[in-house]
């Protein structure tokens, strides 16, 4: 997951409303967005190598998503590196939010780099916490996270492949029209139009994350469209304080332009419910 955009207004008729892209190589086995069957509780899509999830939503409320922390600088994650996809299926599962997520805390260095968003949506709680620093520092045993669980604060938000919020062109252009879209009461079409915008930053606007750069211009769309890699997926999930949670998901095939919208998938269930 390499692009997120929200919505966060915990006393609103409808606290979360986020948008995401999945970014991928495309010869990378997974399942789109499903009920699970070993784990019928959680719908969320299914990465089949590393056996995790980039986001999910459990039945009982409980929500995560996770984006990779961007550093060509960076060594290799040694062999045996567990997957970070894990994360986010463990919180689906976690029995005890709180203390869950304080144990993915203290085991966060390792993990390759990770940013996680979680959250107990009936509570009220959505957090985030990564592993790296500003300039891609580990964390390590002795300080397993660079920022530590941390509460999200009221308002729109975007997280992509650094920090929270790190002002980069295609998170500040999709937040903002993000914000645009809820002010006119767009439809879900619509939300999910946002999210494939396959313009590139301008040269002078571009991050530098240590790769190289024309791949860094190649990353800066919101929707990258790349023969090997690209955005595999576009989900919007809205959770409404009645309890009601409705997703839709589009998937996306190689090569397949930005503006079109296939192979859509909804979901509709209220939380605590057995009804799908």
């Amino acid at each position: 997951m390499c692009l997120i955009v929200f919505s966060w207004q915990p006393d609103a008729a409808t606290p979360l409303v986020l948008l995401a892209n999945r970014d991928e190589f495309f010869e990378r086995p997974a399942e789109p967005m499903h009920w699970w069957s070993d784990r019928p509780e959680v719908l969320a899509g299914r990465d089949l190598r590393g056996g995790g999830t980039w986001m999910g939503i459990h039945r009982d409320g409980r929500f995560a998503a996770l984006t990779n922390f961007r550093d060509g600088r960076a060594p290799m994650a040694p062999k045996g590196t567990p997957s970070r996809g894990l994360l986010v299926s463990a919180m689906l599962d976690a029995t005890s939010f709180d203390d869950d997520l304080t144990r993915i805390e203290k085991h966060a260095h390792e993990y390759a780099g990770f940013n996680l968003l979680a959250g107990d949506l009936p509570a009220g709680k959505l957090y985030w916490l990564g592993n790296r620093d500003t300039n891609g520092s580990r964390a390590s045993a002795s300080w397993p996270v660079a920022h530590p669980v941390t509460p999200v604060t009221p308002g729109y938000h975007g997280l992509s492949n650094a920090l929270l919020d790190t002002p980069w062109p295609k998170l500040v252009s999709r937040r903002h029209a993000l914000r645009d879209a809820l002010e006119n009461t767009a439809d879900d079409l619509t939300l999910l139009t946002i999210m494939r915008d396959a313009n590139e930053a301008a040269d002078d606007t571009l991050p530098e994350t240590g790769v190289t750069r024309e791949w860094e211009k190649t990353l800066s769309a919101a929707f990258i469209a790349s023969p090997a890699y690209g955005t595999r997926c576009t989900t919007l999930l809205r959770y409404h304080r009645d309890g009601m949670v409705e997703v839709t998901e589009s998937t996306v095939s190689p090569a397949q332009p930005s503006h079109e919208l296939r192979d859509l998938r909804h979901f509709r269930f209220e939380i605590g419910s057995a009804e799908r």
